[in-house]
């Protein structure tokens, strides 16, 4: 696709043209990946965050949030948990808390290593120095989160105070592909100041990075920051971007976001059918789960919670599709 194509895509309301999109999206997934759709064991172990993103509920300028952090063994228990429904892969998410330093994380992350070997460790813990990075890549971990956000340096700025930058966030992500990782990059659809160029520059970073995983979902709003008000992003447009992601990325791991769960209750199933074949269901203690507020009446029960597994996999059966419960690593290197 050349960028017309792209811009045509992006901005498309024909039914037919979407549809065709997506149906173009399910056999290249279908190509390299078949029907299987990944499961991971997902865990947030703090709320607490030193950045004060315009659009995060997390932002440490909010006083009205109850903050709450995950002791090793509260971590080791989500992880027993997970080993126990057969989750073979642990994804460690986080707000960028000064509290979990490089060495409380190599330590909690090597306590993971010793007792579950052949788990894939995921963190999503933010901006970290390279330092951090290699000594958490030493201690096990396979991959690492990290959502762009917007590639746009003009739209980030609108998004972030001026002490964050976009040159930094991508300069984390070529450091931990440098570092050897399997590394996930991703952005909102929607957010405040968005328009189709953005969307664009998204797709090109994506194409330029290579990473292998990218992670795509609408914006939604969280009443408590500067952006409490704006509407929330537009469903088709996401399941749009994941197709889009999915056709040029074709052996990348795409996750049917909560984010997708939250927008509409079979939001994850129409990711699946855009392209994705990742769902993360959630493992986190119920406290968590309700205090890790990135944005409002976000979806953690039901076939979200990794409590009612049975349920997530019905759910992606019925939609078409083969639970898959292996590691499940990228195609691409």
């Amino acid at each position: 696709m050349n960028d017309s194509d792209i811009l045509q895509i992006i901005n498309t309301e024909d039914k037919d043209e979407i549809e065709s999109l997506f149906a173009r999206a399910r056999k290249v997934r279908e190509t390299h990946y078949g029907k299987s759709v990944y499961l991971r064991g997902l865990m947030e172990i703090t709320n607490y965050c030193k950045n004060d993103c315009y659009y995060c509920g997390l932002r440490c300028s909010n006083s009205k949030l109850e903050r709450f952090r995950l002791s090793q063994k509260e971590i080791l228990d989500c992880c027993r948990t997970g080993n126990e429904l057969g989750l073979k892969t642990f994804v460690i998410q986080g707000g960028e808390d000064p509290w979990f330093t490089g060495e409380r994380i190599t330590e909690i992350v090597s306590a993971i290593r010793n007792e579950f070997p052949d788990h894939a460790i995921t963190l999503s813990m933010g901006e970290r120095s390279r330092a951090d990075y290699e000594l958490f890549f030493r201690a096990g971990v396979n991959r690492y989160l990290l959502r762009h956000e917007t590639a746009s340096q003009t739209h980030y700025a609108k998004l972030h105070p001026s002490s964050q930058t976009i040159a930094n966030r991508k300069q984390c992500l070529w450091s931990l592909k440098e570092i050897g990782y399997q590394v996930g990059a991703g952005f909102m659809v929607g957010s405040p100041g968005q328009n189709a160029e953005c969307l664009l520059e998204d797709i090109h970073f994506l194409q330029e990075l290579q990473p292998q995983m990218a992670g795509i979902g609408p914006f939604l709003p969280q009443k408590d920051t500067p952006f409490g008000s704006h509407p929330k992003g537009s469903l088709t447009l996401s399941l749009k971007m994941i197709a889009l992601a999915r056709i040029l990325l074709p052996g990348a791991l795409i996750p049917a976001t909560t984010a997708m769960g939250t927008i509409t209750p079979n939001g994850r199933e129409l990711a699946l059918n855009a392209g994705a074949n990742v769902v993360m269901p959630n493992l986190s203690p119920a406290l968590a789960k309700k205090l890790y507020i990135i944005y409002d009446n976000k979806a953690s029960g039901g076939d979200i919670a990794a409590s009612n597994l049975a349920a997530v996999k019905e759910a992606i059966i019925k939609a078409g599709y083969l639970p898959d419960m292996a590691r499940g690593d990228a195609l691409v290197k």
